[in-house]
């Protein structure tokens, strides 16, 4: 079933699925004759109009009318008495939800706001028209339409009807606002239809906000008024409907007859392209090859492209080696790797969440067997919805398996040497296990963000205020994730207590425990494991929007609601899975934030997101269709570069818009951009050295990686949040890139043997300069020495245990582990290379290619080998040259 929300003026109903209908409300008759009277096809007039005269005679309808003036007026909203704990002694639901709740609020014992006896005594009127009584200012003036409203409404009873109306349907005319210039003004109409066919005009009872106030703006009576080029939506609150109106000011003359041309290779392409012809926004053109395959490169699997691949990509001349380019970058490590890590990042594959789930040295496994589980399944391309199965609907063990057989596989997976592994079992059940999703709203709302990409925690307290989800949406929802319990002991206390005794640990409890059951599993004895098990629920829920749902009858909830979310008709599991993807690879998501598909917060192209979704779908959720579709268009191809008519645009994709790399990204490449090419050669193969695929979240550390992948804002997973990683620039970044004992290290070859040394033998640089070495190991020295005198200085001025002397004291000791790998380290290295004549321009190209992706431009390649030939030496030269090209914004972002 669907219910049509929709604009008169509209050509279609947009269908939204019942899962997610706004207006799921039990019917009930009119309290109001005027109601019954008029015919289905007749809009009543709005209350302004029908409450302008003094001897208006209607009883309002406190759901239709009351609640809603109160929304109007901001007496329920969230710095009022809508609050969490209400304000002076009145509490409503937020934004007047809870109708029932409500009207109790107004006749409280201690402070009742209403006099049915002397309705002007009220303080809901009282105060709301006083300057001086009511905090809040004046609200309405007496005499107004709102002050009859109110004391019509207590002159006839102030009644409230326990049965609450259904709304059917809200028009809104018009349904898309389109201005030519700034000023403009256009008043919506609002008309609410009820499920008698009764209609209303509720223009001045609406909420209404701007998405973007810079592009246009709506007053409290639905007057919108058009500000700055570009497109936003306005959004009408009416009832529980919540209904978002485009407007759009295109931002050049190139608009109907006058826009150009634009071809459309993909229906990508077409999607996007039709909206940017309304706006008059022309895009840019493709891209080059080399930015493309740089980009491409990075995004899909978070590896910078060697020189030889650059070399052979921009030396091909094939039509289609942009698809075969993508085909088969899907089938590498390094996509799999990269793109388990974005997936571990949705999930909150988070070790601090998860100890003590295995025996002994095990402890804080479970982060690596979450990330090598999803890693199995993203390499074999399992469709997302079995993948996501395997972990909404996961279980320990099935019921014709015991709990001692469970032990015995468990024991196997955790034994080293058995070949047995986490990746090969039918489920993952670490996601239910973790400390922080122990209670049903804790874990409904980590599933609704992982895999519906919905922000629903507001429903918790009260009325979502920009969704349709009410607290008791939440409550009904919640109770489907009640019956999995994870207990270290097992389900089978009996069982478990029985091998603890063959074991002789009897007593013993919590980690000396575990430190004692660990040489047992590998003296290769079976000991027993923490369980995810299901329990009888006699509760009753409600999937968000659907029917109730008795679950003394279902043997498992979440098998429910993994089959609603794999219903035609639900949107939220496919479309915040292709929103995310998108979100990946052009900085914003088709909704932005990519994590909030909230009826206020509408995508910017709504039917390139449901194409999206629904393609997904039709492909069985296969995860590298939506990679082909999206980076096979010229959408994605296209150049950062702007032109004159889409130089500010960031959310109607018509360039690229350039985004720094992730963190992971941005260590792996700087390690790539040094290493020399034995060395890089391997991490495209062997990824146990490599920062994108680190299975789990929550290290800390001052040196490294870790201190690295933190400033650069690798994702936290502490919260249920995209936000979790964090794509800003900061100085630390710079200092980092600049002068980090680590980066000069890399450029050294301290750590791992580096290009620089390569170029060194190759070229036979230490034959024109012996310095190739000294020099590195002087520079060292004077660093050390350097800041040696900055900690004595500081300590003198007494900032000894401040943060400035801790942070260069921690800089020192890093330098000087540096300076101590460069003294000792034996020359030559164990790779040799084959001698060849020394090229100055082959070294320079070679460095751009390695780094930027691309061959210097003549400029370039000019200043480069000026600055190799007049440095001190060419081993000093070229390594200022690759500390120069790490350090440009070309190399840290993508773009």
């Amino acid at each position: 079933m669907q219910i049509a929300i929709r604009s008169s003026k509209a050509p279609a109903a947009i269908l939204i699925p019942a899962a997610i209908a706004v207006l799921a409300l039990v019917i009930t008759p009119l309290a109001n004759s005027l109601y019954a009277e008029v015919n289905a096809a007749t809009t009543v007039q709005p209350v302004t109009k029908r409450f302008a005269k003094k001897d208006v005679k209607e009883s309002p309808d406190f759901q239709k009318h009351v609640v809603p003036l109160l929304g109007r007026l901001g007496c329920n909203g969230r710095s009022c008495h809508g609050s969490f704990q209400g304000r002076g002694g009145l509490q409503f639901s937020l934004f007047g939800y809870d109708f029932k709740a409500d009207h109790e609020a107004l006749f409280a014992e201690d402070s009742p706001r209403v006099d049915r006896d002397d309705p002007q005594e009220s303080l809901i009127i009282q105060k709301p028209t006083s300057d001086d009584e009511h905090e809040g200012g004046q609200r309405y003036q007496k005499g107004g339409w709102e002050h009859r409203l109110i004391t019509n409404w207590i002159e006839n009873g102030a009644k409230f009807q326990e049965d609450v109306h259904k709304l059917a349907d809200l028009q809104i005319e018009p349904s898309l606002l389109q201005f030519a210039k700034a000023n403009e003004k256009q008043q919506l109409k609002v008309v609410a239809i009820w499920d008698d066919g009764t209609r209303e005009d509720v223009t001045p009872l609406c909420r209404y906000q701007s998405n973007n106030s810079e592009n246009a703006k709506i007053d409290e009576n639905g007057l919108v008024t058009s500000n700055k080029p570009g497109d936003t939506h306005v959004v009408v609150f009416y009832d529980k409907a919540v209904i978002p109106v485009p407007v759009i000011r295109p931002v050049s003359d190139r608009v109907g007859k006058k826009y150009p041309a634009i071809a459309s290779r993909t229906k990508v392409d077409e999607l996007v392209v039709q909206k940017l012809r309304r706006l008059g926004v022309v895009p840019s053109d493709v891209c080059s090859d080399a930015e493309f395959l740089r980009r491409v490169r990075l995004d899909l699997t978070g590896t910078l492209p060697q020189a030889d691949e650059v070399k052979a990509f921009l030396e091909d001349k094939s039509k289609d080696k942009r698809a075969k380019k993508i085909d088969s970058l899907l089938k590498t490590p390094e996509y799999a790797a990269w793109w388990t890590t974005k997936l571990c990042d949705f999930t909150g594959n988070n070790e601090q969440q998860l100890n003590n789930l295995a025996p002994g040295n095990n402890r804080r496994r479970a982060g690596s067997d979450w990330y090598n589980w999803i890693q199995r399944r993203v390499a074999d391309n399992t469709p997302y919805d079995e993948l996501a199965a395997g972990i909404i609907t996961s279980v320990s063990r099935p019921k014709d398996k015991s709990y001692r057989e469970y032990c015995e596989e468990m024991s196997e997976v955790y034994r080293d040497g058995s070949g047995k592994e986490f990746a090969e079992l039918d489920n993952m059940t670490f996601y239910w296990a973790r400390r922080d999703l122990r209670q049903p709203p804790e874990r409904a709302i980590a599933f609704a963000y992982s895999f519906m990409g919905v922000r629903i925690q507001c429903a918790q307290c009260h009325k979502h205020p920009f969704d349709q989800w009410s607290k008791q949406d939440f409550a009904d929802f919640s109770k489907f994730f009640s019956t999995a319990v994870y207990a270290t002991t097992g389900r089978d206390r009996t069982e478990y207590r029985k091998m603890i005794k063959e074991l002789g640990l009897e007593g013993e409890r919590n980690n000396i425990l575990r430190r004692k059951l660990g040489p047992m599993l590998e003296e290769g004895k079976t000991v027993p494991f923490g369980e995810l098990y299901l329990r009888r629920s006699k509760d009753k829920a409600r999937l968000l929007g659907g029917d109730e749902v008795d679950l003394s009858d279902v043997e498992d909830p979440r098998e429910l609601v993994m089959d609603w979310l794999r219903r035609p008709d639900n949107r939220f599991f496919a479309t915040a899975f292709v929103n995310r993807v998108w979100a990946s690879y052009f900085n914003v998501g088709i909704v932005e934030p990519a994590d909030d598909l909230s009826l206020a917060n509408p995508p910017s192209n709504k039917a390139l997101l449901d194409h999206l979704a629904k393609g997904f779908v039709e492909n069985k959720y296969d995860m590298k269709w939506v990679h082909r579709e999206i980076l096979n268009s010229d959408t994605y191809q296209r150049s950062w570069k702007p032109n004159e008519t889409n130089g500010s645009d960031t959310r109607n994709f018509s360039r690229t818009v350039p985004r720094r790399l992730p963190a992971e990204v941005v260590y792996d490449a700087v390690r790539q951009a040094t290493l020399a090419d034995n060395r890089v050669d391997a991490l495209q193969t062997d990824l146990a050295d490599r920062a994108i695929c680190l299975p789990s979240s929550g290290q800390r550390g001052r040196t490294g990686p870790a201190y690295a992948l933190t400033i650069f804002g690798r994702s936290t997973r502490e919260s249920n949040c995209d936000c979790d990683r964090s794509m800003s620039p900061s100085l630390l970044q710079t200092v980092y890139l600049q002068n980090d004992s680590e980066i000069l290290g890399m450029l050294d070859g301290a750590r791992d043997e580096g290009w620089v040394e390569q170029v060194e033998q190759q070229y036979q640089l230490t034959s024109v300069s012996s310095k190739g070495k000294v020099d590195r190991v002087e520079a060292a020295k004077k660093q050390l020495e350097a800041l040696q005198k900055r900690l004595a200085s500081l300590k003198k001025k007494g900032g000894k245990n401040k943060e400035p002397y801790q942070r260069l004291k921690r800089n020192y000791a890093a330098a000087q582990k540096r300076y101590k790998q460069l003294v000792g380290k034996k020359s030559p290295k164990k790779t040799t290379y084959e001698p060849k004549p020394y090229d100055a321009q082959e070294i320079v190209q070679t460095a751009y290619l390695r780094t930027l992706s691309r061959y210097p431009t003549e400029s370039e390649l000019e200043r480069s080998i000026s600055y190799i030939e007049d440095s001190e030496s060419k081993t000093t030269g070229v390594r200022d040259l690759l500390w120069a090209l790490v350090n440009t914004k070309e190399f840290i972002v993508n773009h």
